[in-house]
């Protein structure tokens, strides 16, 4: 059964979905079957693996509403052996229609479900808001959620609010929702500030915080452009090194 983290954080530019995505090289590098979930309608992650946005027919959304079987809707990158669930602009109209569905918070869990036993790990990247897109992303997250924080002054204030929303989703809809690690990212370790925000953040998230620190670096911004995640655009790069030591600190993590 696979294991299901959610990426979420209602602070946009955190680097949320590069961490979705090179978390999900890295752990495919070390063997492990992934399958990438992006359910944001801007569909930076579909993106990030070098697929057209517009160009998707059927995605996330259809797995959401449109009745069809996910693992027909599931494109495979052989060379990274990484898998990926698109999205598309499209998906923007799911907020809305999903309001009058029966089991809204939970569609998306439930499309999930059928494809467990495919995959060692699936990765889910939520939008920057709290709507019912990521309220589907926090029900779905089986193991936890994974949350990165930019090492800014502003990040922690938006940290709150996401603990804020985490406990209301825990007491009102999902008492096992969990928060699985904290990872720091765009780490500059020559300001006082960047290590300011290390130190609060492991003060509010005590044994919560992932060793691996992502430092902000030109290769991994450049990635993108190139459809690529670090691990093939640049594998000797600060930032690849550091989304390999998270990856296999992840995996050391769920062997205990």
């Amino acid at each position: 059964m696979a294991r299901i983290y959610t990426l979420v954080n209602q602070k946009g530019g955190v680097g949320k979905t590069t961490t979705a995505i090179n978390l999900g090289a890295y752990l495919a590098q070390q063997g492990q079957r992934v399958l990438i979930v992006d359910i944001d309608p801007q569909a930076n992650a579909t993106s990030c693996l070098g697929i057209d946005k517009h160009g998707v027919e059927n995605g996330s959304y259809q797995a959401l509403l449109g009745g069809m079987p996910p693992a027909s809707l599931v494109l495979k990158n052989e060379r990274l052996n990484l898998s990926l669930l698109p999205s598309s602009p499209s998906l923007a109209g799911a907020e809305v229609e999903l309001v009058d569905e029966n089991r809204r918070n939970t569609r998306l869990k439930t499309a999930l479900d059928a494809l467990q036993d495919r995959y060692d790990y699936i990765l889910l990247d939520c939008p920057p808001s709290l709507g019912l897109l990521t309220i589907n992303g926090l029900m779905a997250a089986q193991d936890g959620v994974i949350i990165p924080v930019q090492c800014e002054y502003l990040a922690l204030e938006g940290l709150g609010q996401l603990t804020e929303t985490i406990q209301k989703v825990r007491a009102a809809l999902y008492p096992d929702l969990r928060v699985r690690g904290v990872v720091l990212t765009m780490f500059d370790r020559r300001t006082n500030l960047a290590n300011d925000v290390v130190s609060e953040v492991n003060r509010h998230f005590p044994q919560q915080v992932f060793k691996a620190v992502i430092p902000r670096s030109i290769r991994l911004a450049e990635a993108p452009s190139y459809g690529l995640p670090i691990s093939a655009y640049a594998p000797d790069s600060v930032g690849a090194k550091a989304y390999d030591a998270l990856a296999k600190e992840l995996l050391a993590g769920d062997k205990n």
